[in-house]
């Protein structure tokens, strides 16, 4: 039945109104009702209106601001511009070097000081013979290693270089016990072995 006067089409208005604030639970469905409204006419209303392309005025010549491609932009002969083409090829391999007489001494001097731990000396001692020849980030990492464990005494041969570049080569030692891969690397202050392991 039709509501005819204006007393009763208040009355309604005061329920509906009045509905969020009958107890929390009524609020909180408010709330949250009107939380999704918004966000869902947030998201829709821009794909269904649609944002209208800017267009700049004319500039001199007739063409339009936004038209006029910038430098390293290339403009196609319909008019529209392109972007260059960016090329990311794969990393090259480091260029390869004859390797350096000094580096190779360097390495050979470091295995002969790495070999020379008579009993009885501690691991400072046994450090300061390879400080000269080594990088100072490397020398906290040779702090660790006791002189007592090294199964090896003396160098038994020439070093063979198996890899060489401009700033860092990798070479073989041998010795009465492993054979040791040092890597020497080209430094500030010079060539200095910044790591080394027992060869395969």
């Amino acid at each position: 039945m039709p509501i005819r006067t204006n007393r009763g089409r208040a009355a309604v208005y005061r329920r509906l109104w009045g509905w969020p604030l009958r107890s929390p639970r009524h609020l909180i469905g408010t709330l949250v009702f009107l939380a999704i409204l918004l966000t869902t006419l947030g998201v829709a209303l821009p794909k269904l209106v649609g944002k209208p392309a800017a267009t700049a005025a004319p500039g001199p010549g007739g063409t339009s601001a936004s038209a006029r491609p910038g430098p390293g932009i290339a403009v196609t002969p319909t008019g529209t511009a392109t972007l260059p083409t960016r090329l990311t090829g794969p990393q090259g391999t480091p260029s390869t070097a004859p390797p350096s007489p000094e580096a190779i001494k360097v390495a050979k001097d470091w295995a002969a000081a790495w070999v020379n731990h008579p009993n009885g000396i501690t691991n400072a001692q046994w450090l300061e013979g390879l400080r000269p020849y080594t990088t100072e980030e490397y020398l906290p990492v040779m702090s660790t290693v006791d002189p007592a464990n090294i199964p090896a005494a003396k160098v038994t041969g020439e070093p063979t270089v198996t890899t060489s570049h401009p700033s860092s080569l990798k070479l073989v030692v041998p010795t009465d016990g492993p054979k040791l891969s040092i890597t020497v690397r080209n430094t500030p202050t010079g060539w200095r072995v910044s790591d080394y392991d027992q060869a395969s």
